[in-house]
């Protein structure tokens, strides 16, 4: 398969010649016109050039070190056809043609089919001499481009008067366009002189190669696969097959475009903040010269990695042996809940699993048969997010278990002296009985040294507190005692009665 023929800086020349340039009559050359290393150019005016005329500086030398490169490309491309010297009257497909006499000669139309790919390459090799009558022509149909026609003339190439030659002629000696000869394309001599004579010769346009990196849909996480995509076109057309590799990731990764000439591969970011993409077209089978092109790097932000906690919530009162304890534990994913998460509790007797709601919460129950220190753990066990929550467990929540009492508690309680004048009583304590469950409402009488010193009644809270005045002989008690009925049960409980620090 024939494949565009590299000129580099040599592509924007209509004509460039190693000795010398020469013109006679009203040439219009559109594009740029060159001579390198030594001669001159001469005819201009009257020949009029629309580029920039260059005689023996650093830019006509570039070009012609650019020509050479192309021609050995040209040169050495593989043969793919090889046709009869006269080119005339036949009608060729893209590929690599030689000439079984090591010449070519075009006296008629020679049609150039791009069979609808206007990225269709034609290219004509000549061991020696490239000829035209005045009534040779080139042909170009369905969608064929002048700017991937390319004659290889082993010496010289003749345009004869009148004729239209479509490509780039790269002759490795001379060149010469007798009166009136058309050139939709560009003479470009390696080793001699260009010769014109009232010729116009017009450089195509050139072919412009874009790839862009598209728009990255969703978060960029690092340690995760991003997907990442680049459009290739030529001259605004897609361009399929071509390799595209992708860089700014861990790993640079190579893929091919398709039919919409879209290449989509996939990056992985190894930390979070600013980075770029860029896409670069490492080989493409095309007309056009997209090798090497680059595009514009794509701004992205990398994201940390999702971070999913759990953490226990304090126990709100006593955890009692043999009571069910509410537990709750909140789940979320870099700082946001987790909603729907499965949780277990472990700790208690039996582990049990609950939902989170949408503040994240899981709240469930657990029962501790024994009293003493324990801990509680929540797991989550599945969780329908993109965080890694399934499997991550919360830091252990340490409580006490404390045994489980009878209805009526006493507290400790102390006595003090009663300032700052001793009436009715030298002495007082607070004295408090909690009834469990809590019940409000019910009596409550307390003793001390035997002898009732007040009833209070329980609160909403299930406590009653009396706050008592004792005699001499009754701090000398070591504790109190409180009476009542619960449930229609006389029920009674003891406290320590200690003097208070200070004891005024």
């Amino acid at each position: 398969m024939a494949t565009l023929v590299p000129l580099g800086t040599a592509s924007t020349y209509g004509v460039l010649a190693n000795t010398a340039v020469t013109n006679t009559g009203l040439t219009v050359v559109n594009g740029d016109l060159g001579v390198s290393p030594a001669g001159a150019v001469s005819g201009f005016p009257p020949g009029t050039v629309t580029g920039t005329i260059h005689v023996n500086d650093a830019a006509a030398a570039q070009a012609q070190t650019d020509l050479l490169a192309g021609y050995l490309n040209a040169l050495l491309q593989p043969v793919t056809g090889t046709v009869a010297t006269e080119l005339g009257g036949t009608t060729l497909a893209p590929g690599v043609y030689n000439s079984a006499s090591g010449t070519f000669s075009l006296n008629g139309t020679l049609t150039l089919d791009a069979q609808g790919n206007p990225n269709a390459v034609f290219i004509f090799k000549t061991a020696t001499t490239l000829i035209t009558g005045a009534t040779g022509n080139v042909n170009l149909i369905n969608q064929a481009q002048s700017g991937n026609v390319f004659w290889q003339v082993g010496s010289s190439a003749t345009l004869g008067a009148g004729s239209t030659i479509r490509g780039s002629i790269l002759a490795f000696t001379s060149i010469t366009a007798t009166t009136g000869a058309i050139v939709d394309g560009r003479l470009l001599a390696l080793g001699a002189a260009v010769t014109l004579d009232t010729n116009t010769v017009t450089v195509p346009a050139l072919s412009t190669c874009s790839v862009v990196v598209q728009p990255v849909a969703g978060p960029v996480v690092a340690g995760q696969p991003t997907s990442v995509s680049a459009v290739v076109t030529c001259n605004g057309l897609p361009v399929p097959g071509a390799s595209v590799t992708f860089t700014g990731g861990a790993v640079p990764v190579t893929a091919t475009t398709n039919l919409a000439g879209v290449a989509t591969g996939s990056l992985t970011f190894n930390s979070a903040g600013p980075a770029t993409i860029t896409a670069t077209v490492t080989a493409a089978g095309t007309g056009c010269a997209c090798t090497g092109v680059v595009s514009a790097p794509l701004p992205i932000t990398v994201t940390p990695q999702p971070s999913c906690q759990v953490v226990v919530q304090p126990v709100a009162g006593p955890v009692v042996v043999g009571q069910p304890t509410s537990v709750s534990a909140v789940v979320t994913c870099n700082g946001l809940p987790v909603v729907g998460g499965s949780v277990t509790f472990t700790g208690g007797a039996v582990p049990v699993t609950v939902t989170t709601n949408l503040a994240g919460v899981a709240t469930g129950s657990l029962t501790f048969n024994s009293a003493g220190p324990a801990t509680i753990t929540a797991t989550v066990t599945a969780a329908g997010t993109g965080c890694a929550c399934t499997g991550v467990a919360s830091a252990p929540l340490t409580i006490t278990v404390v045994q489980q009492t009878g209805p009526l508690s006493a507290s400790p309680a102390c006595w003090r002296v009663n300032l700052p004048i001793p009436v009715p009583h030298l002495f007082v304590a607070t004295l408090t009985a909690t009834v469990t469950p809590a019940q409000a409402g019910v009596p409550v009488t307390f003793f001390v040294s035997g002898l009732p010193v007040g009833t209070a009644v329980t609160n909403a809270a299930g406590v009653a507190t009396l706050n008592a005045g004792l005699s001499i002989l009754q701090i000398s008690a070591s504790s109190y005692t409180a009476t009542a009925t619960v449930g229609g049960v006389p029920v009674q409980a003891t406290g320590t009665l200690r003097p208070c620090f200070p004891p005024v």
